[in-house]
This record gives C-alpha cells, structure tokens and sequence, in this order.
C-alpha cells in the first residue's frame, strides 16, 4: 500500500510487518482513507474497541500480542488487525472477519 511511508512505520510503538488490504476495502475506501485508518492503528488509537480491549491493546503493544481495532468507514465497521508477530497488518471489512 503506498499510502505508508517507511518514515511514517520507523515513527510508530510496534512494527506494523506487511500491511495488506482486503479486496472490498481497496474497492469501496479510497487511499487516503485506509491511510488515515491505518496512521490511527498504528498510532494506538484503537478506535471503536470498548475500554477493557483498549486496555488489552495498549498491553498487546508491550507484551506483543494481536492488536485490534474497529473503525467506522463508508457505513461499514472495519477492522484492522496486526497480528502477535508483527508479520503483517490487515485491513478488512468486520463482515469479512
């Protein structure tokens, strides 16, 4: 996705690994608003996640584990999950969780 640059990833508390974008959000989001979804993930803004999965994240971003967040983009919640491993960042549809 060229909407992150490098400068941007060296800048956030965990490294995002490969960040991959689901066929319906590239079709349904443009660029700039997966980017500015994805600068919140990545920034520990976790968005629409209850308090207690707050928590969780921000305990997730030391401990390195899953991160999850929720989001509300073209009348749809989207997700976005880096996974333990830091290997990759996701961007989907909560319906195609």
């Amino acid at each position: 996705m060229k909407a992150v640059s490098e400068k941007v990833i060296r800048t956030v508390p965990f490294p995002p690994g490969q960040i991959v974008v689901t066929r319906r959000i590239a079709e349904e989001l443009n660029s700039p608003a997966i980017g500015h979804l994805l600068s919140r993930h990545l920034h520990c803004d976790w968005g629409d996640v209850c308090e207690e999965d707050w928590k969780l994240n921000d305990a997730a971003v030391r401990n390195g584990e899953r991160l999850l967040s929720s989001y509300k983009a073209a009348d749809q919640k989207v997700f976005i999950i880096t996974e333990w491993d830091r290997s990759a960042t996701t961007v989907l549809f909560a319906d195609e969780y």
